[in-house]
């Protein structure tokens, strides 16, 4: 029986089967990054990428998969380790920096990118690439009781005052109902090229789609 039996049994065998053969590269591999990497190989995704040059903290083990272990390691490369462990998905782990000199290196075999990047200077180099280079790109941000699941042609990039997520206060519901939207707005591109943009509030529970 596959892994992705039940899966399948919800999506269909053709849609599966697009997923399984469609690239997508996740820049960033904190609370959102991570978390939706897992989710899209566990829903049956097998070419992923991740990009983040960060190591693990401790305060991340609330939000993020890794455990007390892993503090001081790569999180690419824990995650992609723990994916190939649990599943045998293999992630290409990339342990850089991203910035405008090098987005051609590390973006040029994505069919589709999600940006989960924590600060305002990476998500504009990957809106920059994606837009020059016409390449689907899916942001994904939070802060406090918000977050917004936004396609790459109504995005627009934050200021960078507070760039940093980590000193936001951060529910984990708000990221992993965040994490499902994400996953889901992206199985839907595959599934029928539609971008479906969200809002998310925590206290209410309520996910209101953006229309432009």
């Amino acid at each position: 029986m596959s892994i992705f039996f039940h899966e399948q049994l919800y999506r269909s065998n053709a849609v599966m089967a697009k997923l399984k053969d469609y690239p997508v590269t996740i820049c960033g591999a904190g609370a959102l990054g991570a978390n939706i990497a897992e989710n899209l190989a566990r829903s049956g995704f097998d070419k992923l990428t991740v990009i983040d040059r960060d190591r693990i903290e401790e305060r991340n083990l609330s939000t993020q998969p890794y455990y007390r272990s892993d503090v001081g390691a790569f999180k690419a490369k824990i995650l992609a380790n723990n994916l190939y462990r649990a599943i045998g998905t293999k992630v290409d782990a990339k342990t850089k920096e991203l910035t405008s000199a090098n987005t051609t290196q590390l973006l040029k075999d994505s069919q589709l990118i999600v940006d989960v990047f924590d600060n305002s200077l990476a998500r504009q180099a990957v809106k920059d690439y994606a837009d020059q280079f016409n390449i689907p790109c899916l942001h994904v941000g939070l802060a406090a009781d918000y977050a917004e699941v936004i396609w790459n042609e109504v995005y627009r990039v934050p200021s960078d005052a507070n760039d940093d997520v980590c000193d936001y206060p951060l529910a984990r519901n708000l990221v992993m109902l965040t994490v499902a939207v994400a996953c889901e707005a992206v199985i839907a591109f595959i599934a029928t090229t539609e971008q479906r943009n969200f809002t998310i509030t925590l206290k209410d529970l309520t996910v209101q789609p953006l229309f432009w």
